[in-house]
């Protein structure tokens, strides 16, 4: 009788234990590795190396609250990371393409690009986040020396540019972006195993991150709901779809532990989406891709119009490159190439440049200013037939270095007015020289003379 009674009551005992104790998920998917005989330190300098090459490629948008914004965002996913997946030495850092296609992709070692246009038609973060932790799952899971490592060479496949679009969640447009990049034929063999072993631990980044894995799965069923209605172009073959993909998330989700109030629209989302409804609208990758053909100029397949606007009277701050700071008029675009930057405001830019604006660049020099700044402006008038010189150099200041300044002007032959082009000019300490060409029509000079003299005054070099 005494001990039925003390087994009842160690029956019970185990029984509350059981209750009290925390409901564990159902065990979630196990993702493998994929065999890799390359070192951690390849992926990082891969990742490095093309991340040099990609910021010229495309045009980083340069607004610190939008990437401090994606910041928070990616660090708080690469926190969530599974620890067998973890690799220390990986830098994750996070930047915006300015391009208005639903895009983003990753590059070995953990740099990673969101596109604006991911951005800005994300219904809520949690679908932003979820793009973003299927990148991280493709680095984390160093997928693209693993694809080397299936095909058995590294050093001219992974050389070329065009591996970074192999994890991109949506090629779109960006598919013509191959075009300048140059790897189409290696970039369009990703498995299909791959981007399961990415939808899968993505999906348990999310839950851990305290996002809904589920939001994942809806962004992949609306890109390909506009892929029916002809909206968005295919998908590249570098990234299949693994089969029943949604289904296939929304049952992983089903299995990891949710937060019954996971992350959703956030004030910091509505903040930069409004931020970005402000500004310019971005280009296409194609029309990114088409300004970069050849060296073309960036401006081309923009429109001219008679009807310009004025120069805003809010600024934004470009710093596209580490050593240069320039604020500029909020309303105005840029156009990036190897060397140089373009600013104009919408219907000053197309096939022949720029009708209203500036541009920044560097060239190569002697350290002789003089003869450097003659080079270039008898470069620029050998271009532009129609500008001549007016007088000679005057002696000024640019970010606070010993300048000169030379006017050019002539009739536009695409706004049939007369053109004023305004140089500057200064010597950098590796001898190189740094310029700065405002453009703007004669009989508009005075609109533009105080957003010019901002401008000027705001540069920053750091060499």
């Amino acid at each position: 009788m005494h001990n039925e009674r003390l087994s009842k009551i160690f029956a019970c005992t185990i029984i509350g234990l059981l209750l009290l104790a925390p409901v564990e998920a159902t065990a979630q998917t196990r993702v493998e590795p994929p065999k890799n005989k390359y070192k951690i330190q390849d992926d990082i300098k891969l990742g490095a190396d093309a991340a040099r090459d990609v910021e010229k490629q495309f045009p980083i948008l340069n607004d610190a609250d939008a990437t401090a914004y994606l910041e928070r965002v990616g660090r708080r996913l690469v926190a969530s990371i599974p620890p067998q997946y973890r690799q220390p030495a990986f830098q994750y850092r996070f930047k915006i393409v300015n391009a208005s296609d639903l895009n983003a992709f990753a590059l070995p070692g953990g740099p990673m690009y969101v596109n604006r246009g991911m951005i800005e038609k994300a219904r809520n973060e949690g679908e932003m986040a979820g793009v973003m932790a299927h990148e991280i799952s493709h680095v984390a899971l160093r997928h693209a020396t693993a694809q080397a490592t299936k095909q058995g060479s590294i050093g001219n496949q992974l050389g070329m540019l065009g591996m970074i679009l192999g994890g991109a969640v949506l090629a779109g447009e960006a598919g013509a972006q191959l075009g300048v990049l140059g790897a189409m034929a290696w970039m369009t063999k990703y498995s299909r195993a791959y981007e399961k072993q990415a939808d899968t631990l993505g999906a348990q980044i999310m839950a851990d991150a305290g996002y809904d894995p589920r939001d994942l799965a809806n962004v992949f069923r609306t890109i390909q709901s506009q892929e029916r209605g002809g909206g968005v172009p295919q998908w590249l073959s570098s990234h299949p779809d693994p089969g029943n993909r949604f289904e296939a998330i929304t049952k992983e989700a089903e299995m990891l532990r949710v937060s019954p109030n996971p992350i959703r629209m956030t004030a910091d989302l509505e903040r930069v989406q409004a931020r970005f409804r402000s500004m310019p609208p971005a280009r296409t990758m194609a029309e990114i891709e088409k300004g970069a053909q050849a060296g073309q100029n960036p401006t081309s397949g923009g429109r001219y119009s008679n009807n310009v606007p004025l120069p805003s009277s809010r600024t934004r701050a470009y710093s596209g490159v580490d050593w240069l700071r320039v604020s500029v008029p909020s309303n105005w675009r840029e156009f990036t190439s190897q060397d140089s930057v373009q600013f104009a405001p919408d219907g000053a830019f197309g096939d022949q440049g720029i009708t209203r604006g500036a541009l920044l660049g560097v060239t190569s020099g002697s350290s002789n200013l003089n003869r450097d700044t003659q080079n270039y402006v008898n470069s620029i008038l050998q271009g532009n037939s129609y500008l001549r010189q007016r007088g000679g150099y005057s002696q000024v200041y640019l970010a606070g270095r010993q300048a000169y300044s030379v006017t050019l002007s002539g009739r536009s032959p695409v706004t049939g007015a007369t053109e004023v082009v305004v140089i500057y000019t200064t010597t950098l300490r590796n001898g190189e020289m740094f310029y700065v060409a405002t453009v703007v029509p004669e009989s508009e000079q005075f609109s533009y003379d105080n957003s010019f003299r901002n401008m000027l005054a705001s540069i920053r070099i750091y060499d």
